[in-house]
């Protein structure tokens, strides 16, 4: 399967400000990549790039004063699979964890474990270790949140959806996130492409959703508590301890978001033609920093 996806993002700075951009494609499905464009600036100015401690890739630039634009396009393969299910795989004791698994079990900026730890315990510690245990928390969260682009909001913590009960993809990742690590399963977050391929169009498509992965069994699985059931085509950007750690957009200096567009779709042959409209979300602020 190809998949067609990229974006266009305007905002208008007042001043000439420093930027970094989490938006490359994840160097894990570099080698699917078929065909891409630069990263395209309008103006044009210089960026470069470095991998953060979590192996993502970051872009750093200067937007000048004024309206400034960042545009990509590309055509990757994929599977075609839904995210792999092992409803047999085991919890991982803590102290036979990988060291670098360890940081996924700490709470973070979003995720406060201290607040939840309770809860989390009164209502999973009941049940079986393991993939059964996860998947009761994201069925618990999916349950529990209501999801609306109107609820968005960038300060948000875990528990707060949890006493709101309402949020944005990044507050269901969250608040499952905490609930994971307050049991000692190692969670991360994750953000990247995900459209609507094999399921109903969504009349208010998240072609950038945010979704977590869980360390079970030795390997890290995913799993999505804002839409709760296997996906195909998920191409990931970015990972990390939370949304702190992977905006896709982080200014040093106020900015307004003029324009948010972007396409994630089914390639239909391999013709490299223009990309669909798009999505143009100007609300989506919950996803930059």
């Amino acid at each position: 399967m190809l998949i067609r996806l990229g974006y266009e993002i305007a905002i208008e700075c007042a001043a000439a400000t420093p930027i970094i951009s989490l938006l490359d494609i994840h160097p894990d499905r570099h080698a699917d990549i078929k065909r891409q464009t630069r990263v395209m600036t309008s103006p044009s100015v210089p960026t470069r790039t470095y991998r953060d401690r979590h192996g993502n890739i970051c872009r750093r630039f200067t937007a000048p004063a004024g309206n400034f634009r960042i545009l990509y396009d590309a055509v990757i393969e994929d599977s075609g699979e839904a995210d792999e299910v092992n409803t047999l795989a085991r919890e991982t004791p803590v102290a036979d964890l990988p060291d670098d698994v360890l940081v996924y079990l700490l709470g973070s900026r979003y995720c406060e474990t201290d607040h939840l730890s309770n809860v989390a315990w009164q209502l999973f510690g009941h049940l079986p270790p393991g993939w059964a245990r996860v998947q009761a928390i994201v069925d618990y969260v999916n349950s529990r949140l209501s999801f609306g682009y109107g609820y968005a909001r960038a300060t948000r913590t875990a528990a707060q959806a949890h006493e709101e009960r309402v949020g944005v993809c990044r507050d269901f990742a969250h608040l499952a996130i905490t609930l994971c690590r307050c049991m000692n399963i190692p969670a991360r977050y994750v953000n990247g492409y995900l459209g609507d391929i094999g399921v109903p169009a969504d009349p208010a498509p998240m072609d950038f959703s945010a979704w977590m992965e869980v360390f079970l069994d030795g390997k890290w699985y995913a799993f999505d508590p804002r839409h709760n059931q296997p996906r195909i085509g998920r191409i990931v950007i970015a990972r990390g301890r939370d949304a702190t750690d992977v905006p896709l957009l982080h200014s040093f200096g106020p900015h307004r978001l003029a324009l948010f567009k972007v396409w994630t779709y089914e390639q239909e042959g391999n013709r490299f033609n223009p990309p669909h409209h798009g999505i143009d979300r100007t609300a989506s602020t919950q996803m930059l920093a």
